[in-house]
């Protein structure tokens, strides 16, 4: 037996250090060559670390939060023998955060290893994880809890349709107070209704829970570091106005009527268009602004991102040219964008370069936002939900479709006349739609 020290490889140019953000083993574990062992956060991506060698975990660099530095011990395996160990691949799994360009990509990368003790190398001192205690036993239910399935010995009588639903509502069954010989649906119920002890609870009052402290790493961090820099170093300010696209919604489902075999639209290729058109008269806009160099740059294309909700956090995906595409070709890539976002496989240069952000929260898009801008770009552009109300036209009521637009700007290079004038031509387009189509 002999013991393998996999040091942190160098994952990135330029990275002196990463993040652990989640381990996928623990002290005493049997681990398989390639197995995935840990979740590494740099600054631009997230890397997922496998075992180079099989054998049993011994220690660990540390705890989801901590930092590792490059060529550092990561973490100690046991292995049998003095076997060569072939370099493993990296898989990198990168993401984009409001504020800050990531690549999303899957790449071989060699990873330089260098022996550890009992093979002829030296071995840094990282933080170690102590194998954990063993479990102290459970302790005895309580009274309200006795009956059948309440002792683990005892076997737990449940239907499968009843297992299934206690697991997705993450119940569990031992704790489950059965109201004859097996746990029913109507036992369910009155655990969420009452308790663990399933007795009676005054009509309008809901059980406490136990508060939950959440270290905040990974990706959710990045959001976090990212929207307070933007917040900290952006002085910004919101408009909001109010759009009538009772003629945009006609004309939406005309275009969609006649679809064929094209993605069905929503709003948003609309608005794009409309977006695109106006911008040119308001280059202010479509800008990043390097407040170190004190540089504005004012693009001619538009490269719009879309900021896209994932189970990784919020994302934001680009459309490169906007203004070359239909409202077909939109609606395409916005849906290509998006499930490339929410499963992973978005590439490096879909989650960068963006000049200008849209943000839409779909049907909860509430009355209005005030949306923060994805540094370094100057504005942030959020439709909100479309709802019908009444609405004079001349001497009559007539029910309209509104939508409140909300435009966030950095107060630093645009003025609050230059994004009311964007906004007010916007809207032209969109009340009027038959100009969207026409040159």
């Amino acid at each position: 037996m002999a013991l393998f020290t996999f040091k942190l490889p160098d994952i990135g140019e330029g990275i002196a250090q990463a993040e652990i953000v989640g381990w996928h083993v623990k002290v005493g574990d049997r681990v398989e060559e390639d197995q995935p062992i840990a979740d590494m956060m740099t600054d631009k991506a997230t890397v997922e670390m496998e075992s180079p060698v099989a054998g049993t975990v011994v220690r660990l660099a540390g705890e989801p939060g901590d930092q590792v530095s490059i060529g550092a011990m990561l973490v100690e395996i046991e292995v049998e023998g003095e076997a060569a160990v072939p370099p493993p691949s990296v898989e990198v799994v990168e993401a984009e955060v409001p504020g800050e360009v990531v690549t999303e990509a899957a790449t071989e990368t060699p990873l330089p290893l260098r022996e550890g003790p009992g093979v002829g190398g030296e071995r840094s001192e990282p933080p170690i994880v102590a194998p954990e205690e063993p479990a102290s036993p459970a302790p005895t239910p309580s009274p309200s809890l006795s009956g059948r399935g309440a002792n683990r010995d005892e076997p737990i009588l449940a239907s499968p349709a009843v297992r299934a639903r206690a697991k997705e509502l993450g119940i569990d069954l031992s704790q489950v107070k059965p109201g004859g010989d097996h746990i029913r649906h109507a036992d369910l119920d009155a655990y969420l209704l009452y308790g663990q002890g399933q007795g009676y609870r005054p009509a309008g009052r809901s059980a406490a829970r136990p508060d939950e402290a959440i270290k905040v790493i990974g990706m959710r961090r990045r959001i976090a570091e990212n929207m307070a820099a933007s917040k900290r170093h952006i002085p910004h300010f919101t408009y909001v106005e109010e759009i009538d696209v009772t003629a945009l919604e006609q004309l939406r489902e005309q275009l969609n009527a006649g679809r064929g075999e094209r993605p069905k639209l929503t709003m948003l290729p609309l608005l794009i268009v409309a977006l695109c058109k106006a911008l040119p008269d308001f280059p202010m806009l479509n800008a990043r602004y390097d407040d170190e160099a004190g540089v504005v740059t004012r693009h001619g294309a538009v490269h719009l991102g879309i900021a896209t909700q994932t189970d990784a956090g919020l994302m934001v995906p680009v459309i490169r040219d906007a203004q070359d595409r239909n409202v077909w070709q939109l609606a395409s890539e916005i849906r290509r964008l998006a499930d490339a976002a929410r499963t992973g496989k978005a590439k490096s240069e879909e989650l960068s370069g963006s000049t200008l952000t849209l943000t839409s929260l779909g049907p909860l898009g509430g009355i209005a936002t005030t949306p923060v801008i994805n540094r370094p770009e100057v504005a942030i552009i959020g439709p909100n939900r479309v709802i019908e109300r009444p609405v004079f036209r001349g001497k009559e009521i007539v029910a309209a479709k509104l939508m409140n637009l909300s435009i966030s700007c950095d107060h630093r290079v645009v003025d609050g006349w230059d994004a009311a004038s964007f906004v007010q031509a916007v809207r032209k387009l969109l009340e009027a739609p038959a100009f969207l189509f026409v040159d």
